[in-house]
């Protein structure tokens, strides 16, 4: 069985970027804006701040004490030349204002990828093209199972793989998961751990765990821990170093290329 692993990939790619920034002109600026402080958000953004000054990067973490701040610094951030990236780490907690939010960010500047009119694809649902495609997991001819329609992965992977002409469905909160059987890919990205049962996979099928959530403080996936020791499986992503870093890498590739083109 292979184990996707994000960060081997997510090695080779910032070796690149290293020299990327290096041949620039002005070191780049990322914007990180969050109203949260959950173990999952601190872990995401400490990652980013790290991966930045790997690369030569500045990172800089804003945290908002409410919607008002929020839109402020995004407008300020808009405005300023020095910053050439800005994301909103989700979740929010006013989570209904995500979209409104999103789309106050330039185009050119939402590296995220999250707003209707960026210049970018989804960075989390690109990374976890790159995983598959990085390990080789053949898609097309294939039926792919996409659980959680939400901003950062389902709804514009869903789409990504759409465009690609591939065959695969959507599950919502509420569907019936036991039809995960008749798939020979499942991507999670719900954040409820342990969602995913064994009973719900067929031998030789591979499964992508994009979902992150705290429970007692712990980090837990969308996966029980009784898939992971099963041997039939044709590949699956490890509990920690899976699709976040080589997102990570796709933020930071899309920052590069919004300092290089100015």
């Amino acid at each position: 069985m292979k184990i996707l692993s994000g960060s081997e990939l997510a090695g080779f790619i910032k070796e690149r970027q290293a020299h990327q920034v290096a041949s620039l002109a002005k070191k780049p600026q990322l914007l990180i804006i969050r109203d949260n402080d959950t173990p999952a958000i601190q872990k995401y953004v400490q990652l980013k701040i790290k991966y930045g000054e790997d690369i030569g990067i500045n990172v800089i973490d804003f945290y908002a004490k409410d919607l008002n701040e929020i839109k402020e610094k995004i407008d300020a951030a808009n405005g300023n030349p020095n910053i050439n990236g800005i994301i909103i780490q989700l979740p929010l907690k006013n989570s209904e204002k995500t979209d409104d939010l999103c789309n106050l960010i330039t185009p050119s500047k939402d590296v995220d990828g999250l707003g209707e009119n960026a210049n970018y694809d989804s960075a989390t649902a690109t990374a976890i093209n790159w995983l598959l495609t990085g390990y080789d997991i053949e898609l097309k001819n294939r039926k792919i199972a996409i659980v959680g329609r939400g901003k950062l992965v389902g709804a514009p992977l869903y789409k990504m793989f759409k465009d690609s002409n591939l065959d695969v469905s959507l599950f919502h909160h509420g569907d019936d998961l036991t039809k995960l059987k008749q798939y020979d890919i499942i991507i999670t990205a719900t954040g409820a751990p342990g969602l995913i049962i064994d009973s719900m996979i067929s031998p030789g099928a591979s499964i992508v765990d994009a979902g992150t959530a705290s429970e007692n403080g712990i980090l837990k996936g969308d996966v029980a821990d009784s898939v992971r020791t099963r041997t039939d499986l044709t590949a699956i992503t490890p509990v920690i170093g899976g699709v976040g870093p080589l997102t990570v890498s796709c933020l930071f590739d899309h920052l590069i290329q919004a300092a290089t083109n100015g």
